[in-house]
């Protein structure tokens, strides 16, 4: 999309960016490592970060308690995130209203991508990074990944590297800086300042981080578990190489029609999401060592106890939501007259900031709906399922956020489909080009988290 003054971009004007965007993600298995030295090096990284994480009963969580006002969970400062209790109530969807808990973290963290070119190639700087939550411990993440108050210290330990390239950049130097939305399932309004800004030959990687290109961590991402959350959605506000400069012919809805569309949906569908105290939620129980639902679906708060040597502390203990069964994300994808579109959906989830946001085309937990009728199923999850392996362009499961989600994944795939398959998908469905969804990351709020990874992940087939 060509918007003139978006403020998530600032680097537009800079002609040669688009080239160097795309030399970059041509360079596939070349730079300062290859990939054979990249996995050299995150073994080494592997076996210096040593984690212990256990389930402790919530009776034993430190500076963390159960508020004797509210029955809230919450950090003992008042600062990191509370979760406390939302009652829903919604117009559409197969359940009109619930109760749940809900993670309300309402500072904003910065998730930050340092770039520079070496050798004539621009390279990511990219840290292994343990989280409590991580299926696999290390994954790869941004070069920072931190919220305010880690960033500022409240916990008392060390500070975070690289954070003054982030805190107040030279605006020359952004390449992106817009603020994104998180999972709104498990989130209460939570945004993070999303951020990609190129440095100077005087910045080198530390011990825990390596330099990579574009292309590289376009096919890391195909690997398991590796390229992690934070890393995805700030991969995803990139901007576009040469075949995203320009608004393509062939399109199947202009720029003022897809924002058009956003609206209406915003418009035609309402939620009412309000907090309430935790031990209000009705139809969930709490334990000695969980809060869950009756019917034991959709996910649990559990509390951890957590050793390491490799965080900015070396011991603490916290709540994390642990989600039942993996998730599925489905891009279904097809070409109109040569030129490729997505079909995305506009979702609603109660801790948007807004009504909806742009989704998969398929985003659930299939387990979640064993209780439902088969009429409540997502429309589109059997063509996911069921896709052939040779429709199937990309596939991986990947991690969600390891700071506040225990082992939280998804199966993330783009499936092409024929063009038998329908142009008119309804109202909540539309069909939408990468560089139409790239200028829809210029800005806050519009494509949620999921669909990032599958953004990034479609730019990389291209």
């Amino acid at each position: 999309m060509s918007y003139a003054s978006a403020p998530g971009v600032l680097r537009l004007a800079d002609r040669a960016l688009p080239a160097r965007i795309t030399e970059s993600a041509r360079a596939a298995d070349g730079g300062v490592l290859d990939t054979a030295g990249f996995h050299a090096w995150l073994e080494r990284a592997r076996a210096r970060h040593r984690q212990r994480v256990e389930r402790i009963p919530f009776r034993a969580l430190r500076d963390w308690e159960f508020h004797p006002l509210t029955g809230n969970l919450c950090h003992r400062t008042g600062r990191f995130f509370t979760v406390h209790g939302l009652h829903v109530r919604t117009d559409t969807g197969p359940v009109g209203e619930w109760y749940q808990p809900i993670i309300n973290q309402p500072e904003i963290g910065i998730l930050g991508i340092a770039v520079k070119e070496i050798d004539g190639l621009l390279h990511c700087l990219m840290q292994a990074k343990i989280e409590p939550g991580n299926v696999n411990g290390v994954q790869l993440s941004p070069t920072v990944q931190a919220t305010k108050s880690n960033y500022t210290r409240v916990h008392e330990g060390r500070a975070v590297p690289y954070l003054e390239h982030f805190i107040d950049p030279d605006p020359g130097r952004v390449l992106a800086d817009v603020l994104q939305s998180e999972q709104g399932s498990w989130f209460y309004g939570k945004r993070n300042r999303n951020m990609i800004v190129e440095v100077g030959d005087e910045v080198e990687a530390g011990d825990d981080f390596c330099w990579l290109t574009l292309g590289q961590l376009n096919a890391l991402m195909r690997i398991d578990n590796l390229v992690n959350m934070d890393a995805r959605t700030v991969l995803s506000c990139m901007p576009g190489g040469l075949g995203e400069t320009a608004h393509p012919a062939g399109s199947l809805s202009t720029d003022l029609e897809v924002l058009s569309w956003i609206t209406g949906r915003l418009s035609a569908h309402e939620i009412a999401a309000e907090p309430v105290p935790l031990p209000r939620i009705e139809r969930w129980i709490r334990d000695e060592y969980r809060i869950r639902h009756e019917l034991g679906v959709y996910f649990s708060v559990i509390a951890v106890d957590v050793a390491t040597d490799s965080r900015e502390v070396s011991a603490w203990t916290q709540p994390l939501i642990e989600p039942h069964g993996v998730g599925e994300c489905a891009l279904l994808v097809r070409d109109f007259d040569g030129v490729p579109h997505a079909l995305v959906n506009a979702r609603m989830e109660p801790g948007y900031r807004d009504v909806v946001e742009i989704a998969p085309t398929v985003q659930c937990t299939v387990a979640n709906y064993a209780h439902l009728p088969p009429s409540a199923r997502p429309r589109y999850l059997d063509v996911a399922l069921g896709a052939p392996r040779e429709a199937i362009r990309f596939e991986a499961e990947l991690s969600e956020e390891g700071g506040r989600f225990y082992h939280a994944r998804s199966r993330y795939s783009i499936i092409e489909v024929d063009d038998g398959f329908p142009v008119d998908c309804g109202p909540d469905f539309k069909w939408l080009t990468l560089p139409q969804l790239t200028g829809l990351l210029r800005h806050s709020h519009y494509v949620n988290v999921q669909a990032r990874t599958l953004v990034a992940a479609w730019r990389g087939l291209s």
